[in-house]
């Protein structure tokens, strides 16, 4: 088990740990009932977080969201299974996936195909054109436009 902390000492490693980068409050909650913290103590710090705006769920969503959309290329679906994972509000998590711009996810998904079929050594067309759209929906995008893509293809 980890060192225990005072709740004071607790908040004051919260909000550098909320500073360093976006986080949600299952996190948060996790790593204060890590650090020796009770229920009540570990509410009322997740409270100081948010009043100090240190913690924001909506504000970690978006992040979240736009992120692992560029970084990562995953898609809405990956991204959204993943929100539900932390316990995100329908709210937050409809305003993070907002956050991508719809052209960029159509050319992202474009791209994520282009090079997958580089790698593909499958040549029956059928089976290489499951195998691909079985990859693009793994990366978390929608099946009607991987077969949209796909078929335009």
């Amino acid at each position: 088990m980890g060192q225990k902390f005072t709740p004071h000492q607790a908040l004051i490693k919260a909000q550098k740990y909320c500073a360093y980068q976006e986080r949600c409050h299952s996190e948060v909650r996790n790593k204060l009932y890590g650090w020796g913290l009770y229920q009540s103590a570990v509410e009322e710090t997740i409270v100081s977080l948010i009043h100090g705006d240190f913690l924001n769920e909506e504000r970690f969503a978006e992040a979240y969201a736009i992120g692992k959309f560029r970084i990562k290329k995953w898609g809405k679906n990956k991204i959204l299974a993943e929100l539900n994972k932390r316990k995100i509000s329908e709210y937050c998590k409809k305003k993070g996936l907002e956050q991508i711009d719809q052209r960029d996810y159509l050319l992202t998904l474009a791209d994520v195909l282009k090079r997958r079929e580089r790698q593909e050594k499958e040549t029956n067309p059928f089976r290489r054109k499951q195998k691909l759209a079985n990859y693009l929906n793994s990366r978390g995008f929608e099946a009607n436009l991987v077969w949209e893509l796909l078929n335009d293809h």
